[in-house]
């Protein structure tokens, strides 16, 4: 039996639920997909009038980062971008309708903005068979710890599952699991004498994007905490103890943001030295986050005293503040995309 290829069920799906409530004829192209390319381009026939618009697929989509990553693809595009999806409940409708992020799911919910055509839709209940939508362990906290030092570390796939263990942070059980379950989604691919190779990176990087600030980033945070103004201005951390990350890596990477929070990874063992070191002070209110950090840096480390530019652009991208996608646009376009370029 032929294997079903998921985004082109969905979009059929949605494309026969919107046909249901409006009288237009589509058509579908597919397209050379890459790091900045969306999946589809689709040909609306309108009263008349052809209506073109290219289409991202979506299983899930359900968080902040999940829009801000889409809105920050609306802008590289530069062209109108239809977000493709198996449901979207009512409040994500009133919120993707606010961000003008036109929309189509696999319920008939639609939110269309393309003069003569303009339709909004809300409330229809979701098809049984997005009710439950499995969410693989991949994409949870451990999973994603993983696949983080795979994207991060090009040809870990290939060392024994013990030096994954360590590079990834994770229990050594887990990585054969979590090994089989990335060739079951077809993100590994198995070569023969030429062994393992992670593919389709730029959808991997973009899943993982969109779970780790709801099923990763809660877990790590330390605390958050007050500093004296300005102090870490002129700081230097350790990278081999702690490391910045967010809004100043950012800066720092860029040279171009203010940072007004002030993001750390560190680990328990060196988190009190830090603390008293740089005089911080417990306060929940504090300028100050410190998240645990859940890799082990090895080798020779490119960034100084910052972390990765992923965990980087991925902070920036879980703060929902719209002044921190440009710096994380800036951040995609010099490190990002080279990461994900496929071999």
């Amino acid at each position: 039996m032929a294997k079903v290829n998921i985004e082109d069920e969905i979009l059929q799906q949605a494309l026969n639920a919107l046909i249901k409530n409006v009288q237009l004829k589509v058509e579908t192209d597919a397209i050379g997909h890459t790091a900045t390319q969306p999946d589809r381009l689709l040909r609306m026939m309108f009263q008349g009038t052809e209506l073109r618009v290219y289409a991202e697929i979506k299983a899930n989509f359900k968080t902040r980062a999940d829009r801000m990553l889409f809105k920050m693809h609306k802008m590289e595009l530069k062209e109108p971008l239809l977000l493709v999806t198996r449901y979207v409940n009512g409040e994500m409708a009133e919120q993707l309708k606010q961000d003008e992020i036109e929309f189509i799911d696999t319920a008939g919910n639609a939110y269309i903005n393309r003069p003569p055509l303009y339709i909004f839709i809300k409330g229809n209940k979701p098809p049984d068979f997005v009710t439950h939508p499995p969410l693989k362990r991949a994409f949870y906290a451990t999973g994603l710890k993983a696949i983080y030092a795979f994207l991060c570390n090009p040809g870990l796939e290939n060392k024994p599952y013990r030096n994954i263990a360590t590079e990834a942070g994770v229990a050594l059980g887990t990585v054969g699991e979590l090994i089989r379950e990335l060739k079951e989604l077809g993100y590994l691919l198995e070569m023969g004498k030429q062994g393992n190779k992670i593919i389709k990176k730029e959808n991997l990087c973009q899943r993982w994007l969109a779970a780790y600030p709801e099923k990763l980033r809660p877990k790590l945070m330390l605390g958050r905490f007050k500093g004296d103004d300005d102090w870490w201005q002129h700081k230097t951390l350790n990278p081999i103890n702690a490391q910045w990350g967010g809004e100043v890596a950012a800066a720092k990477l860029t040279k171009y943001l203010k940072p007004e929070v002030i993001t750390i990874y560190t680990t328990h063992q060196h988190l009190n030295n830090l603390l008293i070191e740089n005089r911080l002070r417990k306060d929940p209110a504090g300028d100050v986050e410190i998240l645990e950090r859940f890799w082990q840096p090895v080798g020779i480390w490119p960034y100084e005293d910052m972390v990765h530019p992923l965990l980087v652009y991925a902070d920036l991208i879980a703060t929902g503040n719209q002044r921190n996608i440009e710096t994380a646009k800036m951040i995609y376009e010099q490190y990002i995309i080279r990461l994900i370029r496929e071999d």
